[in-house]
């Protein structure tokens, strides 16, 4: 080998990294997450090898001079320099944590007695820049976050959320992002645990809420501390749920909606907050009602009007579109954001959004289910017809749109949402507007009852089918000696409604509405095609008793057998 070969020879360093925590991957490959690309490394050895890089690149072009042989040894060193990073055990980070914690201490006492003076402590800014980034090996250990816990490291990060210098505190939040990934965390349960907890003792939510308030998005580094922000309490609210509730009351519910509302182009963060505000909103009334207090729904409202008349330009702008739907559906599970709604003019914004025909359509038929079911729903259901909604409902009752490919909405969603509306109007319209509802049902010589009865007949067979699988399962079961239990009867039944059969309740339960109006027109109507078709009373009568039973989750007893006493009572008049 001569010396221009030698030159240009680098040493292999791929294998530097091949470590057994990386999964025997080598050093180049990109991990799924993107701060563990150096974890083998501390960021210092990290900017040496990119250093030495860069020497190598420069001498390439330029011709051997008199000091060949020492740049040869030079490069001979440095191959056999540094082969193995240190394994990661307990010792090393505890030593990790220890240097952590002199290099913390350090610099804030330096930045105590000169405040005015950055040349004094900014060494040690970087010397404590340094070791976060180190200690970002430590997330492919999660049986080792006990020690963060014991040795105060994490009361001492969380310290640092507030750090005068934004470049430490977004050090830290990429470093927490990382400890909290969610693979991470299910790799160990008692590590995870165990920090989990003591982030939820220092109220670690409201110190990262107070660190993004100060943090300027029009910086990419800043913006990117505000989206790893976001996923630390994405990954806490995906290990335990329970958290939602406080970290929205620790001003993440104020800060979502501060951000969603912020004239700002539409951006990465964006579409993460509005992902983030349908998580917390999940299943808990609390949260829902902080939103409501908040005037969420107002701000809701107002970013969806947005996609009445236009369509999202590009899939996450979609994305977060739906998010916000969703977060919407789930706050008029409570009546007092029902009230909210109607009083924000919702219902008007949703109508229109039928009329338009764009991407928006079907979530906001979702929205109208949401808002009207129920005897809570009564006020909204007035409402609609007040603002001409039965021109708008009927013709997607009508027929189905083809449309619906794009949205990923199949044609039994939407055909559900549209029987659930009307269904829902049937119960709770009184006087003029129930008229005006069952004058539709009329006209056209009950082309609206014909379509009823053609959806009825789809469903039951479709219904039929799936029963008839299950019950040859079954039989098969209990020919081979196995027992039904409660699990294998719930699968079932979630693969009846797959099949279709809340739809099929929600038509049946307008048929017998219907035909219990008074107006006999209706009633001679749907039972003329029931003996066409050779359909039977006794079919109806059996899937209302079965819709009655099932009534009212989460209702109260009364409620639910008034209920079901009303239902029968239509079922056997039918």
């Amino acid at each position: 080998m001569d010396v221009g070969e030698l030159l240009n020879y680098q040493p292999d360093r791929g294998a530097k990294r091949l470590r057994a925590d990386d999964g025997g991957a080598a050093g180049g490959e990109e991990n799924s997450r993107g701060g563990k690309q150096q974890r083998g490394l501390g960021a210092r050895e990290a900017s040496r090898y990119r250093e030495m890089d860069g020497g190598v690149e420069m001498k390439e072009t330029e011709e051997p001079t008199g000091d060949k042989n020492m740049i040869l040894e030079k490069l001979m060193d440095q191959d056999g320099e540094e082969p193995e990073a240190e394994p990661v055990d307990e010792s090393s980070v505890k030593k990790m944590i220890l240097t952590f914690e002199k290099r913390s201490y350090k610099n804030q006492e330096l930045r105590i007695k000169f405040p005015d003076n950055p040349e004094k402590f900014m060494e040690s800014e970087l010397d404590l820049n340094d070791i976060i980034q180190e200690m970002h090996v430590i997330a492919t250990m999660p049986d080792l976050y006990h020690l963060l816990v014991e040795l105060n490291a994490v009361h001492s990060l969380l310290g640092l959320l507030s750090h005068e210098n934004t470049d430490v505190a977004i050090a830290v939040v990429d470093l927490l992002q990382e400890l909290t990934d969610i693979d991470t965390l299910n790799e160990s349960e008692e590590g995870a645990e165990v920090l989990i907890e003591a982030l939820h003792e220092g109220q670690v939510v409201a110190l990262l809420v107070q660190n993004m308030e100060r943090l300027d998005e029009q910086v990419k580094e800043e913006a990117d501390g505000i989206y790893n922000t976001l996923a630390i309490v994405e990954n806490m609210a995906e290990f335990r749920p329970g958290l939602c509730t406080e970290a929205a009351q620790q001003g993440l519910m104020q800060w979502l909606l501060k951000r969603i509302k912020a004239k700002m182009p539409f951006d990465a963060n964006k579409l993460y907050c509005s992902e983030i505000l349908a998580i917390l909103l999940q299943n808990n009334d609390t949260t829902r009602e902080l939103l409501g207090e908040m005037d969420g729904i107002d701000v809701l409202l107002q970013q969806l009007s947005v996609f009445k008349r236009h369509n999202p330009n590009t899939a996450e702008e979609q994305e977060m579109m739906e998010n916000l739907f969703d977060a919407l559906c789930s706050c008029l599970m409570l009546s007092s954001n029902r009230d909210r709604f109607l009083k924000g003019e919702g219902l008007q914004l949703m109508n229109l959004m039928l009329r338009e025909k764009k991407l928006s359509r079907t979530s906001a038929l979702k929205v109208l289910d949401h808002a009207m079911i129920g005897p809570e729903g009564a006020d909204n259901c007035h409402k609609f017809v007040d603002v001409l909604g039965l021109r708008t409902i009927f013709p997607l009752f009508m027929k189905t749109p083809k449309k619906m490919k794009k949205t990923g909405t199949s044609e039994k969603e939407h055909e559900e949402h549209v029987c659930s509306v009307i269904a829902s109007m049937l119960r709770n319209l009184k006087s003029q507007q129930r008229t005006r509802l069952l004058n539709k049902f009329t006209e056209n010589d009950c082309e609206k009852v014909d379509r009823l009865m053609e959806l009825y007949f789809k469903y039951l067979e479709a219904v039929q089918q799936a029963d008839k699988r299950i019950e040859g399962e079954k039989h098969d079961m209990v020919r081979r000696g196995e027992i039904l239990d409660e699990t294998m009867e719930d699968e079932f039944y979630l693969r009846r409604l797959d099949a279709g059969l809340f739809v099929l309740q929600l038509l049946c339960y307008i048929m017998v509405e219907i035909s219990n109006s008074g107006v006999s027109q209706l009633q001679q109507r749907v039972h003329q095609i029931l003996n066409i078709r050779g359909g039977s009373v006794k079919v109806v009568r059996h899937i209302m008793r079965e819709y009655a039973e099932s009534i009212g989750d989460g209702k109260s007893e009364e409620f639910k057998e008034a209920e079901r006493k009303r239902i029968m009572d239509l079922a056997d008049n039918f």
